[in-house]
């Protein structure tokens, strides 16, 4: 696509979402920890919608969703999760963008409906497991839980060693990132029955920790995967079927 076309489709969008953005939903996201430099206060809703239509209207556009991220405003680089070829994603491009990260919903939206999806995702989880940075360490396990519901291909053994890395990340007490932990350690859990027995382990030792974190990361799995109707229901028509 020509450059002119580009920046053309990018100010429309801009354009779009400044008509649509309000002071009352960007304070509203902020009470949620949804905070960011250029905010419009789109809802979350009107973008996936939009994120739709334009996906509909011209398809899938690397080059776009660069000009959208490069904009620095969240509700573009937001539909640029939509926007993107996943194939087309490189390992420097994931780099640049996980380190914009600035709050957690663009954050996992990104490892949810893009770099889940490219040939570099399970590399990355093991690269950012050991990160410093708030935001990249998340997207390390943003993208564990992504993968464990996207990925049908992907063997137990990797989720294993997915487990390992969340046993290690456990003890970070920062809000963001333990959340994140807890979200793949459940997340695995539901996967199928193999790795819900082995999620469960590793859960009942992170309750059993001294540190604050990691029991709790450990409790709040353990309650889910072993009380929730919903995920014995699923894990027994898995063994049923």
């Amino acid at each position: 696509m020509p450059a002119t076309k580009i920046a053309t489709d990018v100010d429309g969008v801009l354009a779009f979402l400044e008509r649509k953005g309000s002071k009352k939903v960007a304070d509203g996201m902020a009470r949620y920890g949804i905070v960011a430099k250029k905010v419009f206060g789109v809802s979350v809703g009107t973008l996936r919608a939009h994120g739709k239509r334009i996906g509909k209207r011209i398809g899938k556009n690397h080059d776009l969703a660069a000009a959208l991220w490069a904009s620095g405003w969240y509700e573009a680089r937001m539909l640029a999760a939509f926007v993107d070829d996943p194939a087309r994603v490189t390992v420097a491009q994931m780099e640049r963008w996980s380190r914009d990260f600035d709050n957690w919903a663009i954050c996992d939206t990104i490892c949810f409906h893009l770099f889940d999806h490219t040939p570099h995702a399970w590399a990355k989880v093991s690269a950012w497991a050991v990160r410093r940075e708030e935001f990249v360490k998340r997207a390390a396990f943003a993208l564990l839980a992504s993968l464990s519901i996207h990925d049908k291909r992907a063997a137990d053994a990797a989720y294993v060693r997915g487990l390992k890395l969340i046993e290690r990340a456990a003890d970070d007490d920062r809000n963001f990132v333990k959340k994140a932990v807890n979200w793949a350690l459940r997340s695995i859990g539901r996967r199928n029955a193999a790795l819900h027995a082995a999620a469960v382990v590793v859960s009942r030792r992170l309750a059993e920790s001294t540190n604050a974190a990691a029991r709790w990361v450990g409790k709040d799995a353990l309650r889910e995967l072993t009380t929730s109707p919903a995920v014995l229901r699923r894990l027994a028509k898995q063994q049923a079927g």
